[in-house]
């Protein structure tokens, strides 16, 4: 059936597909909520979605490398539930979406949204994972900036009209797949003479890509693996598998995950120890116990 648009568009609510009850034309918060806040400079509000992810893994590299400033809580934001429209979280990201960073070892505090920046301001501020040579540091940028404007085809386009519209539909579907096959071999191609996205060392770059275009070659994100035949882009599968390797990433990857192999999900997180005694394989099974 043809779509004719009408001269004025009118939303409804109702034709959102599985995210219509938090999808909306209009910005400003929808209630009255604080945020919490806990122990360490750093708090984030966030959830495991492959943008929060990047900000998770950022943080646990950070650690690893012996910045104890990086020290974070991280409080769950369920997106399903609108909580990214409470009037805190809407103070800290005017846009309502996660990631959202307050850093409390400014005066006044500091916020950071979009993940883009929090990589980046985080980059800076510990001056890490971010080359200091004006051509490598080009290079690194240009390659997260990419990421940024690349991810809404994968995610928005092809991940919407795959798995989530309420109906499956071939042309947008089609449209989508050829941008991200494009862009899934942009990376391959990369890749065939860099061991990491913008060069010889790991960076934000990669930080920012993997969760997205690494993940995807796992067939976690979208079950579209087979559909988009990720196995036939070699560089990229070794650079997906390479990067899955480093136990930040698999820390990071934990950090504000509700769904999944229980052990692998950390609802929050506000302790490195809180890897050990606090996924909820664990929380479940104390909550068993005490029963």
């Amino acid at each position: 059936m043809t779509y004719t648009p009408p001269k004025v568009w009118k939303w409804d609510a109702e034709n959102g597909g599985e995210w219509a009850s938090v999808n909306r034309p209009i910005a400003g918060p929808t209630h009255e909520k604080e945020l919490p806040i806990g122990k360490h400079p750093l708090q984030l509000y966030s959830l495991a979605t492959p943008n929060g992810v990047k900000v998770t893994i950022m943080l646990e590299e950070l650690l690893q490398q012996g910045h104890n400033g990086a020290e974070y809580d991280a409080h769950l934001i369920k997106i399903g539930d609108g909580d990214q429209f409470g009037s805190g979280f809407v103070d800290v990201n005017p846009n309502s979406k996660i990631p959202a960073l307050m850093d409390h070892s400014t005066d006044p505090a500091t916020r950071v949204f979009e993940s883009g920046s929090i990589l980046l301001y985080l980059a800076e501020k510990f001056s890490s994972l971010i080359p200091t040579d004006p051509g490598k540091r080009a290079e690194c940028l240009s390659w997260l900036f990419w990421q940024m404007g690349s991810a809404p085809y994968l995610g928005g386009g092809f991940g919407h009209f795959y798995a989530y519209a309420p109906t499956k539909m071939e042309y947008p579907i089609d449209r989508f797949t050829m941008e991200v096959k494009r862009q899934m071999d942009v990376l391959d191609r990369q890749l065939a003479d860099n061991e990491y996205i913008s060069g010889a060392e790991y960076t934000i770059a990669d930080i920012a890509i993997w969760p997205w275009y690494g993940v995807l070659t796992f067939n976690t994100l979208y079950e579209a693996a087979e559909f988009l035949d990720t196995a036939s882009y070699k560089n990229l599968n070794r650079w997906a598998k390479q990067i899955q390797q480093r136990s930040a990433v698999q820390r990071g990857r934990m950090v504000n995950r509700t769904w999944g192999e229980l052990q692998e999900q950390l609802h929050e997180r506000h302790d490195a120890s809180d890897f050990e005694t606090k996924t909820q394989d664990k929380v479940e099974q104390q909550t068993s116990d005490d029963s």
